[in-house]
């Protein structure tokens, strides 16, 4: 795993070694072990990159990296797992090679493939390819979106890197905020792509690549949609199910400990993570080594004898750390710093020191669980929502838009928003505006709230967070009209929360301790098949994730199997209330973000004050406002202290 970074300059002055040196440097967590820049064409290309050594281990994986005659080179993040059967191919075709990195695999495929060799790897990447003969440069993100790519035009320049930091170190771009982006995050509390929390400052959605000419001229391709990938053919056989599933992740699983580093897993204890443990145990004669984060004083959030048991079983070489509400108060200044843009998920915090304890452990590589909730619906709150869709929302939504819009006037008429009914006022609110009941699975602000808010909502006339969920959900409706309600569901996940809320987390948090995070359950195979699967296999006798834990009935015990999902949350709540009340208000109402009025902050006050009186629990939206207040003083406003 690696950090790289750019620059193209095709209608301004050539970068200068000095500059692409220093765009590199901010990045020096994502790449330990080595560090390169590379200038072409006088410098009206650079190319920079920080190395994480992971396969190959020898000085022949250094990047920038070149194709034999020096046309071609590339600067990448990432894995391809399938590397070796694809470079059997490649010498078979006369490609003699220098090293035995993926990375050159990626150089060979293009020369002898083009651009659409990308349909033949398997992996995680994102990676910036330039074409000398062509005077042609390709930036390309990965099919779900694991690795990540920014970029920005302007001044006659394209600057691309795998963290905005490094975009942000050149010269030439000042950090200013961008407020639509901002008004999207209090939603969705990360920022949907292609938008970023910068302006001007843009990420590739996943499965997109972006081409940029000798003249400046860019064009977004989008070279794969899951659905888009084959032919649908539903799996409507229960055995077939199961059987398939055990097999690709045995494959994924078995492909992602392809390194020439010690691997490990995070284990919590529940399915996903055990799961991990005993396919990774059965490809190979050495312990597995699992990590476990836990809190102190907060047995109720921990799953530590769950994550023992697992360990036990299958003989781990097992690793725990417990934190506390001060870890939280004295990360965040680093937290900051390596997530680029706010992400209000405060798993971050455990992830951090999970990941530190890995890598104080001399693991490098790490299988993680992330997607398998939401390709198989393993989250409570999918089958709250799908148990109220059904017996409610759809019929509802089968009256007049006039007897709906009436509905809901009424309601609001009786004033019994905010008093434990929200929700059905919010489901009143949608149908009456015939939106979508689900926008996804970690929303914060919208309707009502969100105008209540935003100090002059009307700042935001003719823009609706809402337009950004229907984007995803026309594109499926226009691939598989008529599909199940869970399905659109996922494809919404997949392309929102999943690829740039929960992925990032684990990219950003995971490269600031210098570790590799791999995501077995987001083998694009496995996804693929995971969306042919029916409503019916994935919940059945009123049981979540019914076809993943039947799956694996012979691999975990059944305690493990048959226990309520718990999540890997925080206890927040408590903490915030107890002991980090001070720190949260300090973080909000003291914040130079109070001189852009976008924040009403007597509305603020008043969630302080029915949070402190335990009236609501706004510790989540308080997080957010905390993520996106110390953003903006550490970035824009520069105040770091």
């Amino acid at each position: 795993m690696c950090g790289f970074c750019g620059v193209v300059s095709y209608a301004a002055a050539p970068t200068t070694p000095a500059q692409i040196e220093k765009m590199t440097a901010t990045m020096t967590h994502r790449g330990p072990d080595d560090a390169g820049v590379h200038l072409l064409a006088g410098g009206r290309v650079a190319l920079g990159h920080r190395r994480l050594s992971i396969v190959d281990l020898s000085t022949a994986g250094h990047q920038p990296m070149s194709n034999e005659d020096g046309t071609v080179w590339i600067v990448y993040n990432g894995e391809v797992y399938n590397h070796e059967a694809l470079r059997a191919e490649l010498e078979a075709a006369g490609h003699r090679y220098r090293s035995r990195t993926d990375t050159e695999t990626l150089l060979h495929a293009y020369e002898q493939w083009g651009i659409d060799f990308l349909h033949r790897l398997e992996g995680m990447f994102a990676f910036a390819l330039y074409d000398e003969r062509a005077d042609k440069l390709w930036l390309v993100r990965d099919r779900i979106g694991v690795k990540p790519c920014y970029y920005t035009l302007q001044g006659g320049r394209l600057l691309f890197a795998s963290e905005i930091k490094a975009i942000l170190a050149h010269d030439a771009i000042t950090p200013e905020m961008d407020e639509l982006s901002a008004f999207h995050y209090l939603t969705f509390i990360t920022t949907p792509a292609p938008r970023t929390m910068f302006k001007g400052i843009d990420k590739l959605p996943p499965g997109h690549c972006l081409e940029l000419d000798g003249h400046g001229e860019s064009r977004l391709h989008r070279w794969y949609d899951v659905l888009g990938a084959e032919p649908f053919v539903p799996v409507t056989d229960e055995r077939e199910a199961t059987a398939t599933i055990v097999e690709l992740l045995r494959e994924s699983i078995r492909k992602r400990m392809m390194a020439d580093v010690p691997y490990g897993v995070f284990l919590s204890g529940g399915v996903d993570s055990s799961t991990n443990v005993a396919l990774m145990s059965q490809c190979t004669d050495r312990p597995v080594r699992t990590f476990t984060v836990g809190f102190a004083e907060d047995e109720a959030f921990n799953e530590m004898q769950y994550a023992r048991k697992i360990a036990e079983l299958f003989g781990t070489d097992h690793h725990e750390v417990l934190i506390d509400e001060k870890d939280l108060e004295n990360f965040m200044p680093d937290l900051i710093f390596h997530q680029d843009e706010p992400i209000a998920d405060w798993v971050c915090v455990p992830l951090y020191y999970v990941s530190k304890l890995l890598r104080d452990s001399g693991t490098i590589v790490v299988q993680v669980g992330e997607g398998a909730d939401e390709i198989f619906c393993g989250y409570p709150g999918y089958m709250e929502f799908l148990r109220s869709y059904r017996r409610y929302y759809t019929r509802y939504m089968k009256l007049p838009g006039t007897l709906r819009r009436t509905a809901y006037g009424v309601w609001r008429g009786l004033g019994l928003e905010g008093r434990g009914s929200e929700f059905i006022g919010e489901a009143l609110r949608l149908g009456a505006e015939d939106q979508e009941l689900f926008w996804g699975g970690s929303i914060m602000f919208k309707g009502r709230r969100k105008n209540r808010i935003l100090a002059a909502p009307e700042r935001f006339a003719g823009h609706d967070s809402y337009d950004l969920v229907m984007e995803q959900l026309d594109r499926f409706d226009g691939l598989r009209p008529g599909a199940d309600i869970l399905d659109r569901m996922i494809y919404l996940e997949l392309k929102i929360r999943l690829a740039e809320l929960l992925l990032m987390r684990v990219d950003k948090i995971t490269m600031a301790t210098s570790i590799e995070a791999r995501v077995p359950f987001l083998d694009h195979k496995l996804v693929e098949y995971a969306l042919r699967i029916p409503r019916s296999l994935k919940i059945k006798n009123d049981v979540s994730k019914y076809i993943l834990k039947e799956a694996v009935r012979d691999l975990l015990p059944g305690e493990i199997i048959g226990r309520p999902k718990q999540g890997f949350g925080v206890p927040g709540t408590r903490w915030f209330r107890e002991k980090l009340l001070p720190f949260a208000r300090d973080s909000i109402i003291h914040s130079r973000l109070c001189e852009r009025d976008l924040i009403d902050y007597s509305f603020v006050d008043t969630m302080f004050e029915k949070y402190t009186n335990k009236q609501r629990d706004y510790s989540i939206f308080l997080w957010t406002l905390i993520n996106l207040s110390k953003w903006y003083d550490f970035w824009v406003a520069k105040d770091r202290s």
